[in-house]
C-alpha cells in the first residue's frame, strides 16, 4: 500500500505542476479514484493498526469535498451487514422510504429516476450525492453531534493544503482542478452504482463483480465486494485470492448477485435502471410486517 500512496501522490504532483491542461485533467481524475480508494484502505485498518497513523497517510483531502473522518464513520456504520441498504440505517443506502417517495414532487422523482441509471449515477450523481450528504450533516450538527462536527473542522486543514499547493506551484486553474474531482466522484459511482440491492437476505444485498481492469485497480479490488463485506479487515490484494479459492461459498452466500465485469455493468445499465428508487422490501417499524 505505501507503493501505491507514493504513486498516487507522485502521480498528483505531476499532474498538479508539468501536465499541460488536456492531460492533467483525465490524469488527476485516475489519482484522485486512487486516493479514494487508499482512503478506503486506511479506514478499514491498513497500512498499519493505528488509525491515526492511517489517517494522516491519506490526510491531504485530494478530492476537497469529502471529510475522511466523516467517510470512516459512516463507512464503518455502513458495514453493519444487518441494515444493508436500509433508507434509514444504512447511511450509503440509494433506496427512499417508499412513504417519501410518494410524498416527492414528480420532478424530483424523475431525477431520482435518471440516477438509478448508470449514466445518470456518473452524470448528477454526485451533486446529488454531496448535497445529501453534507444536509445531512449539518442537520446532525445543528442537533448538537460533535462528531461530525469535528470531522468537518479537521476537513478544513486538510483542504487547505490541497489549495495552497495549487496557488503556490500549479498553474493549472481551479475550474480544471474542481472538473477532475467531479470527474473522480463519477467514476467512483461506477463502483457503488450497484454494489448492493434490496433483497429479503442479508447475504444476497452484496455484489461480487469478476473484474480485474483499470477499474478494478482503481477502486483496489473493491469489486469483489461480498469477499470484502465478509473480511473487512482483509487488504485489497487477497481479494481476488479469496474468492477464486472458494468462489462457490461467496456466491452461495450473495444468492449468486454476480456480474462478470464492468462491462457488462455499462451494457446493461447505462441507460436503464437496476431498480426502482423506493426499497421493494421496505416495512416501516410497527407495520406488523
Amino acid at each position: 500500500m505505501m507503493a501505491l500512496l507514493m504513486l498516487c501522490y507522485g502521480t498528483w504532483v505531476l499532474a498538479t505542476i508539468w501536465l499541460p491542461l488536456w492531460a492533467a485533467i483525465p490524469v488527476l481524475v485516475l489519482a484522485l479514484t486512487l486516493h479514494s480508494s487508499l482512503s478506503h484502505e486506511a479506514l478499514h485498518g491498513h497500512p498499519t493498526d493505528r488509525p491515526w497513523i492511517n489517517a494522516a497517510l491519506v490526510f491531504p483531502a485530494l478530492g476537497l469535498f469529502v471529510p475522511y473522518l466523516r467517510f470512516r464513520d459512516q463507512h464503518l456504520a455502513h458495514h453493519r451487514d444487518a441494515v444493508l441498504t436500509d433508507p434509514y440505517d444504512d447511511p450509503e443506502s440509494n433506496y427512499l422510504d417508499p412513504a417519501v417517495w410518494d410524498r416527492m414532487p414528480g420532478v424530483l422523482r424523475l431525477v431520482m429516476r435518471v440516477n438509478n441509471t448508470l449514466a445518470g449515477r456518473m452524470l448528477i450523481g454526485p451533486v446529488l450525492g454531496q448535497l445529501s450528504f453534507m444536509a445531512s450533516d449539518a442537520r446532525a450538527i445543528l442537533r448538537g453531534d460533535m462528531r461530525a462536527a469535528l470531522g468537518w473542522l479537521l476537513h478544513v486543514p486538510a483542504v487547505a493544503l490541497v489549495l495552497w499547493w495549487l496557488a503556490a506551484f500549479s498553474a493549472l486553474p481551479l475550474w480544471a482542478y474542481l472538473l477532475a474531482c467531479y470527474g473522480a466522484m463519477a467514476v467512483l459511482k461506477i463502483r457503488t452504482f450497484l454494489e448492493h440491492q434490496a433483497h429479503d437476505h442479508v447475504g444476497g444485498r452484496t455484489v461480487v463483480i469478476e473484474d480485474r481492469g483499470l477499474l478494478a485497480l482503481l477502486f483496489l479490488n473493491n469489486n469483489f465486494h461480498i469477499v470484502h463485506h465478509m473480511h473487512p479487515a482483509a487488504p485489497w490484494q487477497t481479494l481476488p485470492q479469496l474468492y477464486a479459492a472458494n468462489s462457490a461459498r461467496y456466491l452461495g452466500r450473495n444468492a449468486g448477485y454476480r456480474y462478470a465485469s464492468y462491462a457488462e455493468i455499462f451494457g446493461k445499465h447505462l441507460f436503464r435502471a437496476k431498480d426502482d428508487v423506493p426499497h421493494p422490501h421496505w416495512r416501516a417499524p410497527g407495520d406488523g410486517a
